[in-house]
């Protein structure tokens, strides 16, 4: 079997035409001759020899990353996985520190099997695979300020929750497009988007922007965005910051449409860029938003703390609005109630400042006791760190290798990115918890990977769509073994695509960046649909 030799310059043709609207006869001209075939023997490792795990049973997404046994790191790996794993309360330790707001209880929670949240008909936190934030905006993209950037809706004694969840309503609304939901050799699918409303009587604070306007409640969105996959995101941060740049400017020179918060001009955006205690300055990589940079500073180093409210030496103050402790400070059932749950040895005889003081520490009086151990991060974030990829399954299939070959050929690796080389892995933290290539996280050097994403922000103009429309391409790997390790095959960032099929027909719309490749894949006969959805299923 012939080795692929993928080349970005290979597909540099299908970037030139999906931004400047070629004619068919041109996207023809431009579509280079694809190698059909797979070298199994490297594409199998989707996460390289050290990321990749041959397992898929129903623990596939679980497995710690051959790197992390090199490293002889198995035994911490297995200790933070139980940070993952179980519910937090106030005062079981280790587990300890919940509240006094949060969003769930524990973050597996939101990560059913490991995976990506699956689809809900409502919104309740202790709903087993509900991986939804709700994204709240004044309507023009900006969170409400009086909220925090994921909403909470759980409380402990004697709090109240910022939303009361069960007033908030999910319908999962039909949508036609203008096929009709419909192939021209006669196939059907389905299409459904969420619509969420949230009474204004649900919320326990006033409705303000980032500086304490009002905002009227007319005005308000409500979107939802779910969680994604974290297995292999140790890889994934290993992806040198010259070769996303690179790619970066590759698109933009192919005339590919960048999102300008991030990138313009051949250079960063550099109030796109991610930063923190340290002032050094990241490339982002990770959220459907593009929000967080390295991993050792990235949405899962946050999530233990902004998810559980579960604090730590370098997070002494809880996920919270100043708005939130005004409010509650001034709530006579809280002021009644307090001490009753909260230690009094910082008591000053004035309830309301005891209240606010506790509830909301700026940044000069960040010094509320740690609930989470230094240990316990850091084997929970070797854990993070340290799981591996699935193996891609059945690649010398006959149907596989068919649509291996029409992914390629109608532009979906354009944006979908098959393969990145890692760099030497030296890895940083933007707040210096973790110094540069940290030797108690595992590390990844100059491994092949087969993500299938480009790790950059494209926009699809779907009905009630992501807040502003940009949204990182989503790597495929380990996909297709959603429905054995998470129990649901829900698709993109709000779960609206039940089934693969789906997901593909969502990036259609006239104005989507990618309606050239879709255009391309209705011309195909149902044979070779299903072999670009098995392809899709196998890596």
């Amino acid at each position: 079997m012939k080795r692929l030799l993928y080349s970005r310059w290979l597909l540099m043709g299908f970037i030139s035409c999906a931004l400047v609207a070629c004619s068919d006869d041109e996207i023809k001209d431009e579509t280079p001759d694809v190698n059909p075939d797979i070298d199994v023997n490297i594409e199998t490792y989707a996460g390289g020899e050290l990321g990749t795990t041959f397992n898929s049973s129903a623990s596939a997404y679980e497995d710690p990353t051959p790197a992390t046994e090199n490293a002889g790191l198995t035994d911490k790996f297995k200790y933070g996985e139980y940070f993952f794993e179980r519910t937090y309360t106030q005062n079981s330790r280790p587990f300890n520190g919940l509240g006094p707001l949060y969003v769930r209880s524990s973050c597996i929670n939101c990560h059913p099997g490991y995976g990506h949240g699956k689809r809900m008909e409502r919104y309740r936190a202790g709903d087993w695979g509900n991986g939804y934030l709700l994204v709240v905006t004044d309507g023009k993209d900006n969170y409400v300020g009086s909220l925090t950037g994921m909403p909470q809706t759980k409380a402990v004694a004697p709090f109240k929750a910022p939303i009361d969840e069960e007033k908030i309503k999910i319908d999962w609304l039909p949508y036609t497009d203008e096929w009709g939901n419909k192939f021209a050799d006669g196939e059907s699918y389905s299409l459904i988007y969420p619509e969420v409303t949230i009474p204004e009587d649900a919320y326990y604070v006033p409705l303000e922007d980032a500086k304490g306007n009002p905002i009227a409640y007319s005005d308000v969105v409500v979107l939802l965005e779910s969680t994604i996959g974290i297995y292999g995101t140790g890889l994934l941060d290993a992806i040198p910051e010259e070769a996303l740049k690179a790619e970066y400017i590759s698109q933009e020179q192919a005339g590919v449409k960048l999102n300008p918060a991030v990138f313009a001009n051949g250079d960063w955006n550099p109030d796109g860029l991610y930063s923190g205690l340290t002032g050094k300055k990241f490339a982002k990589r990770f959220t459907y938003a593009l929000s967080r940079g390295p991993l050792q500073d990235g949405p899962g180093a946050n999530a233990i703390w902004n998810i559980t409210n579960v604090t730590r030496s370098d997070r002494r103050y809880h996920y919270m609005t100043e708005c939130y402790a005004e409010v509650a400070s001034k709530d006579p059932d809280v002021q009644k109630d307090f001490y009753k749950y909260f230690p009094e040895e910082n008591k000053t005889g004035n309830v309301e400042q005891d209240i606010k003081n506790y509830l909301f520490q700026d940044s000069e009086h960040r010094n509320l006791a740690a609930e989470m151990t230094d240990e316990d991060y850091v084997n929970f974030m070797v854990w993070h760190r340290g799981l591996a990829v699935p193996a891609a399954r059945d690649l010398d299939d006959a149907t596989v290798q068919k649509g291996h070959k029409l992914f390629r050929e109608i532009g979906c690796a354009t944006c979908h990115r098959p393969s990145w080389t890692t760099g030497d892995d030296n890895y940083a933290d933007p707040n210096g918890f973790f110094a540069d290539g940290d030797a108690r996280l595992p590390r990844y050097p100059n491994q092949t990977i087969w993500p299938y994403s480009d790790m950059i922000q494209h926009r699809l103009f779907m009905k009630n769509d992501i807040r502003t429309g940009w949204c990182r391409t989503t790597p495929l790997w380990g996909r297709g073994l959603s429905a054995i390790c998470a129990g649901h095959s829900d698709r993109m960032h709000d779960c609206r695509a039940r089934n693969v099929m789906e997901a593909i027909m969502w990036h259609g719309s006239p104005d989507s960046d990618a309606r050239w490749t879709i255009e391309k894949f209705r011309e195909l006969n149902k044979d070779e649909r299903d072999a670009i959805v098995k392809f899709i299923d196998s890596i």
